[in-house]
């Protein structure tokens, strides 16, 4: 008996193949040399510049134009237009501006501060400052540098070696990072005499980062770069006083902290330093909000909405709570009401441009109900308020309140910034807070920490707890939770009365070791597999930190748990009672 057909097909030994084939997604193939690098097949692509091809994705793992294809291979093109992309093009366009810094400034030292809205790196110079004429001299040396498509190499070499090198160029945040290496070899890039670790991938040559402008911006300079959706173009740089007012706080609390740079927080942890650096960070945050509160106090009399609002995982919500427990202490008493009671039915809940409903719409919500309970209530008026079901997708009858006089509505929500939330409610009778997690510390003078890594980090974690989610679905989630910042959220930041940065100095510390589990449950060959590992790779930087440090009101507790604001309710003015 045969576990094999009688038909068996005729096999044969032969000769290797000097071709390999390449698949693509929609189910083209192509042909050419075995060992060629994989961005000679895409450039025969006829959509090679639109947009422009920068990676690609290599039988489900991401690699560099470079990449040679030694055997057959699925191969996915990575463009500017995609999250990988972009960020291959800003790293590589990073890398120029370094390169022509330190070709025509040698004596100067370069920071990669943190990133604008409108797409771009606000950089400065820590010892010194660049006239106008100096930046434009800059900015004509990186387009020379383009019009010669230099070649940036990349070199794998021995740790010691690296750290030799960087010692040699007194890149002492470098030096003290590469301390705490995990691994033995580390890749380098080459640009002429310059040479420097960068975190991710590059393209294969200056010729490709024909996109960007140097726009001088108070002390220091904008290093602009095109956005996701227009690839080719670089947007109007709109002024944002209030965010860079907000990173400046946080850079001298860094400063504060004596921790400029992920070396120096690893340094410090070894040292024995985690519990000072939680508790002074974690007073920082409480200062802050006690401010917030004494101003709310001085403009009681007139603005009498607290709107809070700011992009996903940022801790809206702990925020809120501290906020009400400052106010408290300072004799106001606030009403917590939550707009996500306001939704419309769900069968009446807008479409997005993929046919799915999108909740993050202002027409999801019930504007008008919304607005006539929020005068009612500023009037003294007795109001059944709306309960959503989100069971059955369906708004039902509240509570019915009524408040005291002088007493505050706290409302938080995705649009608390948008001046159409509230209709014909006036201004002057709202205080308006925007909260963020803005990430000021780097890796190094060069390698920018995101601050959407460090929310997706947070989100994960709590979808997880509190959901019940796999890293894959929250992964899978975020580029559509992105879309919504970048519409409702973002562009009406600076309609903000006061800014809160959310982030901590040791928030990666704490949350990598918790969120490491769950990228590695991440399926291989998922669209999401790219993505989480990439985030392993970035976390292996921090030391890790214990998370019984951390105080139990920290804005990190809405993340990982154990939160003593999690059940923390308000006493509420209720037909002349109080109640809890």
């Amino acid at each position: 008996m045969t576990m094999f057909s009688t038909n068996e097909p005729s096999i044969q030994l032969c000769e290797k193949r000097p071709t390999v084939e390449i698949h693509l997604p929609d189910g083209r193939v192509l042909c050419g040399p075995r060992g060629t690098a994989v961005g000679y097949f895409l450039r025969s692509l006829p959509e090679w510049h639109t947009p422009q091809v920068v990676g690609a994705v290599v039988n489900d793992e991401l690699r560099e134009l470079t990449y040679p294809i030694s055997m057959d291979a699925r191969v996915t093109p990575v463009t500017m237009a995609d999250a990988d992309g972009a960020r291959i093009y800003r790293r590589s366009i990073t890398f120029l501006l370094e390169a022509a810094f330190e070709e025509l400034y040698p004596d100067m030292m370069l920071l990669v501060d943190h990133s604008v809205a409108s797409g771009g790196f606000f950089c400065k110079v820590q010892n010194g400052a660049l006239t106008l004429e100096e930046i434009e001299k800059l900015e004509q040396r990186m387009h020379q540098m383009v019009a010669e498509d230099l070649p940036l190499e990349r070199r794998l070499v021995p740790l010691s070696e690296a750290i030799a090198y960087f010692q040699q160029k007194n890149y002492t945040d470098k030096v003290q990072l590469l301390k705490y290496r995990r691994r033995d070899m580390l890749v380098l890039y080459r640009l002429k005499d310059h040479q420097d670790y960068h975190h991710g991938y590059m393209v294969p040559s200056t010729g490709f980062l024909k996109w960007f402008a140097l726009r001088p911006l108070q002390e220091g300079f904008v290093l602009q770069y095109p956005r996701r959706h227009s690839p080719d173009l670089l947007l109007p740089m709109p002024a944002y006083p209030k965010l860079l007012t907000a990173f400046r706080q946080y850079e001298q609390w860094l400063t504060r902290l004596g921790i400029e740079s992920v070396g120096a927080l690893n340094a410090a942890i070894e040292a024995g330093r985690a519990k000072e650096v939680i508790l002074i960070s974690e007073a920082l945050h409480e200062q802050q909000i006690a401010e917030i509160a004494e101003q709310i106090v001085k403009r009681a009399d007139q603005a009498r909405i607290v709107l809070i609002a700011g992009p996903s995982s940022s801790g809206k919500t702990t925020f809120s709570k501290r906020l009400a427990v400052q106010l408290l202490a300072q004799g106001l008493s606030p009403f917590a009401l939550e707009m996500d009671n306001y939704f419309v039915d769900r069968d009446k809940t807008p479409l997005d441009e993929d046919g799915k409903r999108d909740y993050e719409s202002m027409g999801a919500l019930n504007t008008v109900v919304m607005q006539d309970h929020l005068k009612r209530l500023l009037a003294g008026e007795e109001v059944q308020l709306l309960h959503y079901n989100f069971k059955t997708g369906m708004s039902e009858p509240g509570e019915v309140m009524d408040l005291v006089p002088g007493q505050l509505i706290i409302l938080e929500g995705i649009h608390g910034l948008n001046p159409e939330l509230l209709g014909s409610i006036s201004p002057d009778q709202t205080f308006r807070i925007y909260v963020s997690c803005l990430t000021q510390l780097n890796l190094d003078r060069y390698n920018r920490i995101s601050t959407t890594d460090s929310r997706l980090i947070r989100r994960i974690l709590r979808d997880a707890r509190e959901r019940g989610y796999s890293a894959q679905q929250t992964i899978e989630r975020w580029e559509m939770v992105r879309r919504g910042e970048k519409r409702h959220i973002f562009p009406y930041q600076e309609n903000a009365d006061a800014m809160v940065n959310s982030a901590l100095v040791f928030g990666l510390s704490l949350l990598g070791p918790l969120v490491e589990p769950l990228l590695r449950q991440v399926p291989h060959g998922t669209r999401e597999y790219v993505e989480a590992k990439r985030l392993l790779s970035f976390l292996q930087w921090f030391q890790p930190l214990d998370p019984q440090l951390v105080p139990d009101n920290s804005i990190l507790r809405e993340f990982i748990g154990d939160s003593i604001l999690r059940d923390f309710k308000l006493w509420q003015h209720q037909n002349g009672q109080e109640l809890q």
